[in-house]
């Protein structure tokens, strides 16, 4: 599993660190779009007979609160609250009923699995409530939690996952952080319409930090976890991911994350509580003071996932070269080696990457220009000359980036830069 993902990252990885001035300010960089501007945190969405329906953390419009669209991207309209009796007498009182997750059942009934205030411990613990229509109200189902592990912290965070053979799962959370202790991601097998669990828990992913908020997607080759980390409440929240070929694991982290305030360039601060629902993820972000609801398309490069107006960072000399060359030990490089030489007629580098859906991009190119004035390299995009890229002073080894806007077909894409005006190193592309 290692070696998959070390040749998918040899093709495209994910920028989190802040990036180099920009000399050029032309953008064609699609960011996600702000679809609910007030605090709707912890999302979970899906589709259903041509209405979606989005659920949130408690907060001024209820316990539960519920919108509805005509399509992903809106209008969204709040529509109240979807459990207005509260969470259940029985074991929990009201106040911090988290991250809800609702699944529409085959025989038309709606479950959903939420996070509550544990009377007894005052830890969070999670419960089930059923309901005949998906804007409620939500009627608690049982006496007691359906899983409360008050040794290891609680419990928080559950997320339905159907495999592709029908078989249902709970994801979920025990809060390690709530008793400064570490904290794992766990997959429990439900039935009974998830309301009742089966055999014992999996461990998938642990973490010393805060890892939360998962959301477990199948793809062809194998499982996508998604996770949140860092404190929500900060732009330093983020979304990541771990990807393994068995729901029994191992689990192996992504070298990078997906989505971090960096690499939405601050159009979103602090994504998280990713919720993927076919071609689109639904994240919130951090907006004075409150947790506003976004969406973004999704899509999968050899089933790893990618974010549009999310930076992917593709290394250069990692791509096809014709008549230039491999600098290895360039000095404040990303990952130490560049594209040098690229002085020739007949020079050029070529990177193949991935676009989600089709349309507008902007491609970031990491370069060192030492020449005396402004280079430039001839910019070829499937194929078809797409104008050039120029490149402001910058003297050697001083690592900046240029931007232009690019038009992309949907899935995989070759990028060439070709001999140009006098003389630039590349060091890396980076898509969003």
């Amino acid at each position: 599993m290692k070696r998959l993902l070390a040749a998918v990252l040899a093709v495209f990885s994910l920028s989190v660190v802040l990036s180099p001035a920009v000399h050029a300010a032309t953008t064609a960089a699609v960011f996600p779009s702000e679809i609910i501007g007030e605090n709707f945190p912890d999302p979970d969405v899906f589709e259903q007979n041509g209405t979606w329906y989005a659920y949130a953390t408690n907060g001024s419009r209820g316990t539960l609160p519920v919108a509805t669209a005509p399509s992903a991207n809106g209008p969204w309209t709040v529509r109240g609250d979807a459990m207005p009796g509260g969470p259940s007498s029985a074991w929990a009182q009201p106040g911090r009923t988290w991250a809800p997750d609702v699944y529409p059942n085959s025989d038309g009934t709606y479950t959903l699995t939420y996070t509550a205030w544990h009377k007894a411990s005052g830890r969070q613990c999670i419960g089930v409530a059923t309901a005949t229509n998906p804007l409620g109200p939500f009627q608690p189902v049982g006496t007691a939690p359906l899983i409360c592990p008050l040794e290891l912290g609680g419990a928080i965070d559950a997320n339905t996952f159907v495999a592709n053979d029908g078989t249902r799962y709970l994801v979920w959370k025990n809060d390690g952080n709530a008793i400064s202790q570490p904290s794992t991601l766990w997959l429990t097998r439900t039935a009974n319409n998830g309301q009742t669990l089966v055999g014992g828990n999996t461990a998938m992913l642990t973490s010393s930090g805060v890892i939360e908020a998962p959301d477990l997607v199948q793809r062809g080759s194998q499982y996508v976890l998604f996770f949140s980390g860092g404190g929500y409440n900060d732009c330093n929240y983020l979304t990541s991911y771990a990807t393994s070929t068995s729901l029994s694991g191992p689990w192996t982290t992504a070298y990078r994350p997906l989505m971090t305030t960096a690499t939405f360039d601050s159009h979103v601060c602090g994504p998280g509580g990713a919720d993927v629902v076919g071609g689109k993820v639904f994240v919130h972000g951090w907006v004075n003071g409150g947790r506003h609801l976004y969406v973004a398309d999704i899509g999968y490069a050899n089933d790893y996932p990618v974010v549009r107006g999310s930076r992917v960072r593709y290394e250069a000399e990692r791509g096809t070269l014709n008549h230039c060359v491999v600098r290895s030990n360039a000095a404040g490089a990303s990952d130490g080696k560049v594209v040098a030489y690229i002085d020739y007629a007949d020079s050029w580098v070529e990177n193949t990457v991935f676009a989600p859906v089709a349309g507008g991009y902007t491609l970031h190119v990491g370069y060192a220009n030492g020449s005396a004035s402004t280079a430039s390299h001839g910019l070829v995009v499937n194929g078809n000359n797409a104008g050039s890229v120029s490149y402001p002073v910058t003297g050697w080894d001083n690592w900046q980036q240029s931007s232009v806007s690019v038009t992309l077909n949907a899935g995989w894409n070759t990028i060439r830069l070709t001999k140009g005006t006098l003389y630039t190193e590349v060091d890396y592309l980076e898509v969003q």
